[in-house]
């Protein structure tokens, strides 16, 4: 892509032109907010002190520089961003916008590392534009990228200090590289930032490989802002700057060989903590003869025809099951599913924005860009819900399953975050579209669905089922901390592993259960996911997953047995069970009398401990192999049969198989108060 970079004259914003050059993007013009007084500001968004460097470095660069003046003022400061008049978002805007006019590129460089402050502005302001943000020093370990700028050769000074462990007089105009034990010694210490994100300290870049020139600092002074005597602030006036020519002239090829720059496939197997092992001959692991996905035999033979069902529980959780279009044509049944969706939410007093979680379940994958037009007409705010989406064999276009969140006016405010990043970065796959990434509310964090996506570039990571499945979990886990500081896969609940081939599970499965804690899984073969990939994990964490009790429980019937895994917290106000029925043969045909069993142990197992309670909903999906049925109103009657008993919402799910060749149906669900 053609990129401008948005530039401070710092290490980050320098070091990120780097990174979109390893990545293969072409750096076409720079853009810089400057201060309207000449001097530093004290902006929300925009470093200004060593503005008076910015020329100079576009000239070190030869690029064309574009600048704006801004006052900083931020009127607008809460965590997300809309429009603001006079905000120095604007500013940015407009500038942008500018540059539109003059130039054709596609996408955005921007130095953010983990202010989610500064990121969501550019993204806003990128979205608004139709341009990409790229932010390849997001979520980076600041250590591991410290040290990489320094050997990158990213020669920077200190100009500016704010933090306790850092003292204008003895540090100011210092090199990063000679900085860099002191900076590892005040985290210790004090926990300072690394980087300098949290602004303890601001740099300016005199020379890297980018760079055809470096600059020159002739002549400047110290300015105390502070005289604290435990923290205390100033910056350098840069009072005469220039350029020296670099000797031999080297073109950029020439410039960057030979540095420790990585690409986007070094960023997924060079990780900062944990092994990756990828390998392209992952040929055991690849699907042989014994399914042949997609054929027509596999498809569900009669219609699914369910109702929607949906309940709202004490706390304010609405569940909503099994909304399905009533057209055959994917567009209508989509438009028609969302409205139903919208009719559902409003009998409870919700909107669309109050929706946590979305899941999909299409049966052709190749309509997903036309469906996705409508859903992004329905949930186009900011922070939307997250979504799975996933390809099932059934005659019906679109069903789908939500979670919304209100909190109960006894309930008092409930805390929800959520993460929704958009930028293109190394960290995990951006969010560019009408879904985040993660809803927590509360103690629950939910998760969109995850693939094998190298994050910056989008693409599949190569290596078979293997690679993909530890890309995942990896994903799993940096958006979880990403979500909480203080959870990680170990977390994880309840979880359901789509993969498009039996023979996938097992690498699947040992490789999670290496990785997480008594988490419960169902695994589900579907025909089709996004992007072709093998395999997608869906996830639910709860801040307190050390206070969840794990059971085994099962019994046999006739030629078949129920095995129920069972999660439950110690106030026993959630549980969680995935419960499959097998034949001791592989199953033909579906027996009622054996799903009812199921279907009713599975409920009594959830309820547990409250069947004095006829507040507490449940929720399930019940997944089933087309091939065993034929009869769609019987298994739908079963399931109606015991609502008088239970307030329950149920998504019936037709599949190709499940866990095993002798596991006909699985049931995957969750009682909340």
């Amino acid at each position: 892509m053609r990129v401008v970079a948005l530039i401070s004259g710092g290490k980050d914003s320098t070091f990120n032109m780097m990174q979109c050059i390893a990545c293969g993007h072409e750096i076409v013009a720079l853009a810089n907010l400057v201060p309207h007084s000449k001097s530093e500001i004290d902006s929300y968004m925009y470093q200004s002190v060593g503005h008076e460097a910015i020329d100079l470095i576009a000239q070190a660069l030869d690029l064309p520089l574009f600048k704006k003046d801004t006052y900083g003022i931020s009127k607008q400061r809460e965590k997300t961003y809309e429009y603001c008049d006079n905000d120095e978002v604007e500013d940015l805007y407009k500038l942008l916008k500018e540059i539109k006019n003059e130039l054709n590129f596609d996408a955005v460089s921007v130095g953010a590392i983990l202010s989610d402050y500064q990121r969501l502005r550019v993204e806003n302001v990128c979205i608004r534009l139709g341009l990409t943000p790229l932010a390849y020093l997001w979520q980076r370990n600041q250590k591991e990228l410290l040290d990489e700028m320094i050997k990158c050769e990213v020669d920077a000074i200190v100009i500016k200090v704010a933090a306790l462990g850092l003292e204008p007089i003895k540090h100011l105009g210092r090199t990063l590289s000679s900085m860099q034990p002191h900076l590892l010694t005040m985290h210790e210490k004090y926990g300072l930032n690394v980087c300098g994100e949290g602004g303890e300290y601001e740099t300016l870049t005199l020379d890297c490989p980018l760079f055809k020139s470096r600059l020159l600092v002739e002549d400047s002074d110290i300015v105390m802002h502070s005289d604290d005597p435990v923290a205390p602030v100033g910056y350098l006036r840069l009072n005469k700057l220039s350029l020296e020519i670099k000797l031999p002239p080297l073109n950029l090829h020439s410039r960057l060989e030979g540095l420790p720059l990585k690409n986007y496939d070094e960023y997924v197997t060079d990780l900062d903590d944990e092994q990756f092992e990828n390998s392209d001959n992952d040929a055991d692991l690849e699907p042989n003869d014994e399914i042949p996905l997609n054929e027509p035999f596999y498809q569900l033979q009669s219609t699914l025809s369910q109702k929607p069902t949906s309940a709202i529980s004490k706390e304010g959780w609405l569940w909503i099951g099994g909304i399905q279009g009533s057209s055959m044509d994917s567009c209508e049944a989509m438009r028609d599913t969302l409205s139903k969706l919208k009719n559902i939410l409003a009998q409870h007093n919700h909107t669309v924005k109050d929706v946590c979680a979305i899941t999909l379940f299409i049966n052709e994958m190749s309509q997903f860009s036309k469906i996705n037009e409508l859903y992004i007409d329905t949930f186009n705010h900011i922070n939307p819900p997250t979504r799975a989406c996933v390809q099932v064999p059934s005659k019906v276009p679109v069903i789908l399953e939500a979670l919304s969140f209100k909190a109960n006016s006894c309930e008092g405010d409930v805390e929800r975050h959520t993460v929704h990043v958009q930028s293109i970065s190394h960290w995990a796959p951006s969010s560019i579209g009408p879904y985040s990434q993660s809803v927590q509310i509360g103690m629950f964090i939910y998760l969109a669905g995850q693939i094998g996506l190298i994050p910056s570039n989008m693409r599949l990571v190569s290596g078979g089922i293997k690679a993909q499945c530890q890309l995942v979990l990896r994903h799993v886990r940096r958006l979880l901390r990403a979500t909480s500081a203080n959870v990680n896969l170990r977390d994880v609940v309840q979880s359901i592993c789509y993969v498009t081939h039996s023979s996938y599970i097992e690498p699947a499965r040992k490789l999670w259960e290496a990785k997480t804690n008594n988490a419960i899984v169902d695994y589900v073969v579907v025909s089709a996911l996004p992007r072709n990939a093998l395999v997608e994990w869906h996830v639910w964490a709860h801040k307190q997953n050390n206070q969840f009790e794990y059971e085994e429980r099962g019994k046999r019937l006739d030629n078949y047995s129920i095995s129920l895994y069972r999660r439950v917290n110690y106030e026993n106000n959630v549980a969680a069970i995935v419960c499959r029925v097998e034949g001791t043969v592989p199953i033909e045909k579906f027996d009622g009398k054996i799903f009812f069993e199921a279907l009713t142990y599975s409920l009594e197992k959830l309820q547990q401990g409250h069947e004095n309670d006829a507040s507490s909903v449940y929720n399930i999906k019940i997944f089933f192999r087309v091939t065993t049925v034929v009869d769609m109103e019987e298994l739908v009657k079963i399931v109606e049969s015991v609502t008088n008993k239970f307030i329950l919402v149920y998504t019936l799910v037709p599949v190709l198989g499940l866990k095993n060749d002798h596991t006909f149906m699985s049931i995957c669900g969750v009682r909340n108060q």
